[in-house]
């Protein structure tokens, strides 16, 4: 299954948890879930949805990467914004149990943009356990 985000700024996460959710089946009771974002400047994430710590992620990615002064910004600008999404990755693995995402109390799916504001493609696949 695939589903559209929009972002609205250069460097901010989104929460995909709900979009997520939704696309495991239903008749899935244990298995895993993967979600994958098909762009070199954007990742996901599994973190806590806070507003504060929102912020204090896209600041740690400003500091950790500077904007400028990378050999691919000749090219077109957005090295920081490949550097960035390398550190993350395009995937997140999560377990399904009882037909339900295992994720801790404070987890939560996270688009993690880098070069928006984008439209960005987040592919979500299931894979049932053959035990079931």
């Amino acid at each position: 299954m695939e589903f559209t985000v929009e972002t609205e700024k250069r460097l901010t996460t989104v929460d995909l948890t709900d979009r997520v959710r939704d696309a495991v089946a239903s008749d899935i009771d244990r298995g895993l879930c993967t979600v994958f974002v098909a762009h070199t400047t954007a990742a996901v994430l599994l973190q806590e949805d806070e507003d504060r710590l929102r912020t204090d992620l896209e600041n740690f990615f400003s500091e950790l990467v500077p904007d400028e002064g990378h050999a691919h910004d000749e090219l077109d600008g957005n090295a920081d914004s490949h550097l960035r999404a390398s550190v993350v990755g395009p995937s997140v693995t999560i377990p399904i149990e009882n037909g339900s995402l295992a994720m801790g109390t404070w987890q939560s799916v996270l688009l993690a943009e880098f070069d928006g504001p984008r439209t960005r493609t987040v592919s979500v696949t299931t894979v049932r356990d053959g035990a079931e």
